[in-house]
């Protein structure tokens, strides 16, 4: 198979990718690397020579010997390589602009701040334990899901941006994941909620659950 994806079950950047994926139909060999084991599969030489940054998703194209890492490189690559009836990123020039930031809303300003790597930097150099580090988690969950609840007032239909599926959706629901995951109150969230909902009726975001990839735990 050409396409490979090296990812782990959990993480939010390879659930998106995931996602990505199997809404433009894309067949991949998915590649587990376990972000805890042996003190970390990314930080060993085999998957540094295909990431430098230790870091999940890698996504590799051996018919054109790309490799190429960041979810939201990886995801618009593949949306523009693979023509599909599901276009990610919308045609329109400012419209394509909205669903970028608020998928960067999420990639770039959210989810970095709850990333495996910094809620060790807490624990081994602060001495934060797990409620602590959940506490935190949340904090930053909440705190740009607010912002992004307001956004979606003026933008939202069945999914982020009306009754089509984008960049914004693919981003939205692997953030909601995390943020059940570390305990965020999502009742002062109704858009979020309601979007997550529909999104998780289509069988790829069923597929790329964390709980259904091989490597889950």
């Amino acid at each position: 198979m050409s396409i490979k994806l090296h990812g782990y079950w959990r993480s939010s950047a390879s659930y998106r990718v995931r996602i990505a994926l199997n809404l433009k139909g894309i067949a991949y060999e998915y590649v587990p690397v376990h972000l805890v084991k042996d003190g970390g599969e990314q930080h060993q030489a085999r998957y540094q020579g295909l990431n430098p940054s230790e870091l999940v998703p890698t996504l590799v194209d051996e018919d054109e010997d790309i490799i190429l890492n960041q979810s939201l490189a990886i995801i618009e690559y593949v949306d523009e390589k693979y023509p599909s009836a599901v276009k990610l990123l919308p045609e329109h020039k400012l419209q394509r602009a909205r669903v970028r930031a608020l998928a960067q809303d999420i990639a770039a300003d959210i989810q970095p701040l709850a990333n495996l790597r910094v809620l060790q930097y807490l624990e081994s150099h602060y001495q934060v334990d797990a409620d602590g580090k959940a506490e935190w988690s949340r904090h930053w969950i909440e705190k740009g899901f607010a912002g992004i609840e307001k956004r979606l007032q003026t933008t939202a239909g069945k999914y982020c941006f009306g009754f089509d599926l984008s960049l914004a959706d693919v981003c939205l629901v692997p953030q909601i994941y995390n943020a059940l995951r570390f305990g965020a109150d999502m009742a002062s969230f109704p858009l979020i909620q309601r979007i997550h909902e529909n999104c998780n009726k289509l069988p790829e975001f069923v597929a790329a659950k964390p709980e259904n990839q091989p490597d889950a735990q």
